[in-house]
């Protein structure tokens, strides 16, 4: 009998255990499987194979029976995800329902999750910025959360790393507090927006509108074919899942490059319960996992075991990773897991009109639009609040008919529609200050459908977002009435915390292990085979949109990793 239960183990064993396959959870296969080691992939939700899985992602909107919207009984059901801009007949399915995975709001929080094979990476908006040292120095400088253990100069190579490998259109703008990157073609501003462009320079020489950057195939270079992706398409469609690969996902890019080397195996339908942490081994061996379908409860053993559920969920399931030696979770001797998470602020828009450029309109779809990166407290500070914003803008000229008439007169109209001003808008996305007071924990009575503790999440707006917003509604309008538009119209949505889908922190990098519980390689500081390189990690958010900085981390995490256990110190 004991052969038989070295024989089971032995089959359970892996050197890389990584959990989500979500777009750090991808990256971290890849790496790993690329440098030699055998790695199981756990996912909690289905399997969504590259094409063979986007049953929507052909179809027209006649094809759909509500043609495309949601029926209002799906809506009752679904008040929390219903409010995201990308859940609606054609994506559903990528979505976690309301009831699926219940959580606690002890105030209010808007989480949106997408769990199955690849994530939200099927999802995302696919902007992809660049930190600076602005971003990674403004902790230390302005004193409102740790100092970042890393800075610019050691995640650039990284940066250059995973960008030649997804594939990211942008221009070399040369702006300090948004570095340049390995671009390729950018995509083309409309004259309305080059427009703002040019009056925007004309009168600041600390602000600029570019070309978004995004992570959009515009020219396939041999990187990418070897992928089997293909140029974007500009069917506008993503969050429905590419067939091209025209846009970098986890499951058209990283997933099946792992698989490709035989060292991967990845099991869908896998909620991860804990990870297991060897008294005597001072390290972690395993993780525990309950199959979705059957309940059954499982383990998993490796070396290395690399965190990527998603920065809640890694919260989670590490504060249920208890023993002996850590009754609080996982590598939490100094009490701070979960705490000081942040997000990025989206409340405020701004709108208004232009009746300039009347012999111009727009042609086809773009899945991308202009970028004014952060220019408030920059260099130095110059406001009653920490920190800054970035903001997006957009332009685009409108149709409209007369449904005036009757009969054949009324048909005449809507057949032949007249063509209106422009419409110009952009929106904010805040940096938010990471403070204790904003966490997440474990509920100690309430469980979810596997028996897990769920979820109670407390985060909330501060009087330094209030601030923020007016500033931005100030500055933008000023902006819009120097470059002629007209009607100007703000808009604050006070919308909960979560809609953003850029919640960050819990599990913080920093120097000090007191004060912090990542160190400048995401290992945890007391248990060091375990990485932690989703948003989890993140000490402060930046205005940029973070997915570009978990793949570099998570890149530069694995390499290290790898390097350590060939001298033996994992």
């Amino acid at each position: 009998m004991a052969n038989f239960a070295i024989d089971a183990v032995k089959d359970m064993t892996y050197d890389a255990i990584v959990i989500g396959s979500g777009i750090s959870g991808g990256w971290a296969a890849k790496e790993l499987t690329e440098k030699g080691l055998k790695t199981l992939v756990l996912e909690r939700g289905k399997d969504v194979r590259h094409i063979k899985d986007y049953p929507t992602t052909s179809m027209n909107p006649w094809e759909f029976p509500h043609r495309g919207q949601l029926p209002f009984q799906v809506k009752q059901q679904n008040p929390i995800v219903s409010k995201c801009y990308a859940f609606y007949e054609g994506t559903e399915h990528f979505f976690v329902k309301d009831a699926e995975h219940p959580y606690v709001q002890e105030k209010p929080f808007d989480w949106i999750r997408g769990y199955q094979v690849g994530g939200k990476s099927l999802l995302w908006a696919r902007q992809t910025q660049r930190w600076s040292d602005f971003d990674f120095e403004g902790p230390a400088r302005d004193g409102f959360a740790v100092d970042w253990p890393i800075r610019y100069k050691d995640l650039a190579p990284w940066y250059s790393y995973v960008e030649k490998f997804a594939g990211i259109s942008g221009n070399k703008d040369g702006i300090p507090q948004l570095p340049d990157g390995e671009f390729l073609p950018a995509h083309e501003m409309n004259c309305v927006e080059s427009h703002f462009q040019a009056q925007v320079a004309k009168k600041y020489k600390d602000r600029q509108v570019i070309m978004g950057r995004c992570a959009h195939i515009t020219k396939p270079q041999p990187i990418h074919l070897e992928q089997g992706r293909a140029q974007c398409q500009h069917r506008t469609i993503c969050e429905r899942g590419c067939p091209f690969g025209g846009y970098f996902s986890s499951n058209a890019s990283t997933l099946p490059w792992a698989a490709k080397t035989g060292n991967m195996t990845l099991r869908p339908d896998s909620v991860v319960h804990s990870i297991i942490y060897d008294e005597q081994k001072g390290k972690a061996t395993g993780v525990r996992v309950i199959d979705a379908n059957t309940k059954e409860e499982l383990e998993f053993y490796a070396r290395i075991i690399f965190v990527n559920a998603a920065a809640l969920n890694t919260n989670l399931i590490l504060l249920n990773s208890t023993s002996n030696r850590f009754q609080q979770g996982l590598g939490n001797d100094n009490g701070l897991m979960g705490k000081y998470v942040a997000f990025h602020n989206y409340r405020a828009r701004i709108s208004a009109d232009y009746d300039g450029d009347l012999d111009s309109t727009t042609d086809g779809r773009r899945p991308n639009s202009p970028y004014i990166p952060r220019f408030r407290n920059v260099h130095k500070q110059e406001t009653d609040f920490l920190r800054g914003y970035a903001a997006g803008f957009n332009a685009n000229r409108k149709s409209h008919a007369d449904q005036s008439g009757l009969g054949g007169d009324l048909k005449a109209s809507l057949l032949n529609p007249k063509l209106g001003g422009w419409s110009v808008g952009s929106h904010m996305m805040g940096e938010t200050i990471p403070k204790e007071s904003n966490y997440v924990a474990l509920d100690k009575s309430k469980k979810d459908a596997f028996g897990m503790p769920q979820l109670k999440i407390s985060m909330d707006y501060d009087e330094n977002d209030e601030k923020m917003v007016k500033d931005y509604f100030e500055q933008m309008t000023e902006m819009f009435t120097h470059a002629g538009f007209t009607n100007i119209r703000t808009s604050d949505s006070k919308q909960a915390p979560g809609l953003d889908i850029h919640e960050m922190g819990g599990v913080r990098m920093g120097k000090d292990p007191k004060t912090s519980l990542l160190n400048e390689w995401n290992q945890l500081h007391a248990c060091k085979n375990v990485f932690v390189t989703d948003g989890a990690c993140m000490t402060s958010t930046a205005t940029q949109n973070p997915s570009l900085t978990y793949m570099a981390l998570t890149a530069r995490a694995v390499d290290h990793a790898v390097s350590e256990m060939k001298k033996m110190n994992l």
